[in-house]
């Protein structure tokens, strides 16, 4: 009787070889990119602190990094900036699902129909002018100058560049795509969840980071709308008494709380397009590798 050949062992391939190395060195690469990206505002704190130490710039103008520190802190110490916050983000995410929401169905009508685009469009494309303080004293008429008013401004802000990347990312979908997708016999609702969707989700991504933005930034005007709590006001009151360090120190946590949920929707977006072999993949991926 024949003896059996044993079968030699199934070799992995390069990439399924590489893959245990490059998740251990992603980890490395991310803790390298946040370290770099802190270099720079750790010097700019350092050298700030040190101009007001000399005596270079007047406390009463531009107050050191430690003064306005102490004073964030008192603040948190009674609970008042923990009630700026609050409000403040209540504010950004509301007025966020609220623009982003219509944007995406506006986008989506004009994107997909060319009769909803030549009849919704061009009056979209006109308001998009029309500058953000514009809208408050008309916000202000109709709605009051309570959170209605407010989350409507900062959604209309919100609106305009994620209707304007989901509708652009629609109409540049590659028109063979669309070909294959009916050659497979998809259409309608199979063609929009098969093909348009996921070739249209990156420019859809980088709208809602454009949107999450603006937000951040209409979040100031709508907060002059007679609020009496937020970031706004806070840097409202800093002005009208003449104190700059509630004001340094609201624009600081504009930047970390707009920077944080910026970095909450990358890492959401990479998810989901995590598919795409795209030129940041590939970099991304020869960068883990090095390391």
């Amino acid at each position: 009787m024949a003896v059996a050949e044993r079968a030699p062992p199934a070799r992995l391939s390069r990439t399924e070889s590489a893959a245990p190395r490059l998740a251990r060195g992603g980890g490395a690469a991310r803790r390298r990119r946040i370290g770099l990206g802190l270099v720079i505002p750790l010097i700019l704190l350092v050298l700030w602190e040190a101009a007001c130490r000399v005596g270079f710039i007047p406390p009463n103008k531009l107050p050191a990094p430690t003064a306005v520190f102490d004073e964030m802190a008192g603040m948190a110490a009674t609970g008042e900036l923990f009630g700026h916050i609050g409000i403040t983000l209540y504010r950004v995410f509301a007025g966020f699902f609220l623009g982003a929401a219509a944007a995406t169905v506006a986008g989506s009508l004009t994107g997909y129909s060319r009769t909803c685009r030549e009849l919704l469009d061009p009056l979209v494309q006109g308001f998009r002018s029309v500058p953000s303080l514009a809208w408050v004293p008309l916000f202000i008429l109709w709605l009051g100058i309570y959170e209605l008013s407010k989350v409507t401004l900062i959604a209309v802000g919100v609106f305009f560049p994620v209707y304007l990347n989901l509708m652009s990312g629609i109409q540049s979908v590659d028109r063979k795509l669309v070909e294959v997708g009916r050659v497979y016999r998809l259409s309608g609702w199979k063609l929009v969840r098969r093909v348009l969707l996921p070739a249209t989700l990156p420019s859809y991504l980088v709208g809602l980071r454009s949107g999450l933005g603006l937000g951040w930034m209409f979040v100031i005007a709508a907060e002059l709308m007679g609020a009496s709590k937020g970031l706004g006001f806070l840097l409202l009151d800093g002005e009208q008494t003449s104190r700059p360090k509630p004001i340094i120190g609201s624009i600081i946590l504009f930047a970390l709380f707009g920077k944080l949920t910026d970095v909450i929707l990358v890492t959401v977006g990479n998810r989901l397009v995590g598919w795409q072999d795209s030129f940041k993949a590939q970099s991304e991926e020869g960068e883990n590798a090095a390391h």
